[in-house]
């Protein structure tokens, strides 16, 4: 079975937008309280305080320059809540720089208010994943999940997964012997959008293989379902 549904996102979310720009504060505004979402609107000189003091379950946030992702990092100290970029300066070095610093996703300007629509839309069906309460791992007599460290051992011996890995594998652990698209995966693992030329989870799969054959667990194999997603395979005792 493929698993690639998320949870319907059935009630209002609370979303600040700290945007300089009035006309596209108004025009996603306006979108988003179609969608019966409520939206505050502020500038970058108000949005740390807003964001701080205010119980927002995302906030959109416009990168101006450093301190843009000043704010960012500040805010991470404090809060989980998930963080949408939104910026003109569309190069590497920016979405890097926003993605380590604990970027949910990353959109380019211009673009276009239907697929902003869209994107808020799929981090808030992740959030609404995360808080359903969820099975653990399948029971793996050789394999230990450390939820504390993010990483996995074998008799005593760390993988020496990262946090991203970790959640790849602890999710896959959670649907043994079931397909999860890749959509899924970087919704729920990675959190962020899934696009066809990003190879970074195929990379995340290759590093997480190659460290459990590192401590010698054979017991499950992770599979590739070509044009599908990926697979957690144990036989059956």
């Amino acid at each position: 079975m493929l698993t690639n549904m998320l949870p319907t996102v059935t009630t209002a979310a609370r979303i600040l937008a700290v945007e300089e720009d009035p006309l596209l504060a108004s025009e996603l505004q306006a979108h988003l309280q179609q969608s019966g979402h409520r939206v505050t609107l502020c500038g970058s000189a108000d949005g740390l305080l807003l964001a701080k003091r205010g119980n927002f379950d995302l906030i959109l946030l416009t990168i101006l320059g450093i301190d843009s992702l000043g704010v960012l990092q500040q805010l991470r100290r404090q809060s989980r809540v998930p963080v949408l970029l939104m910026s003109a300066l569309d190069d590497e070095h920016n979405r890097i720089a926003g993605f380590s610093l604990g970027a949910d996703d990353y959109l380019p300007k211009p673009f276009s208010i239907a697929e902003l629509g869209v994107r808020v839309t799929a981090i808030l069906r992740r959030v609404a994943y995360e808080r359903q309460e969820r099975p653990s791992p399948e029971t793996d007599n050789e394999l230990h999940f450390d939820e504390t460290n993010s990483d996995v051992s074998l008799a005593g011996n760390q993988a020496g997964l990262t946090a991203s890995e970790f959640r790849v594998l602890n999710l896959l652990a959670q649907h043994v012997n079931e397909v999860l698209s890749k959509p899924f995966l970087y919704q729920q693992a990675l959190r962020r959008g899934y696009a066809r030329h990003d190879r970074s989870l195929d990379m995340h799969i290759s590093h997480i293989r190659r460290k459990l054959q590192a401590i010698g667990y054979r017991s499950s194999q992770l599979e590739t379902v070509w044009g599908q997603g990926y697979m957690l395979v144990r036989p059956a005792l």
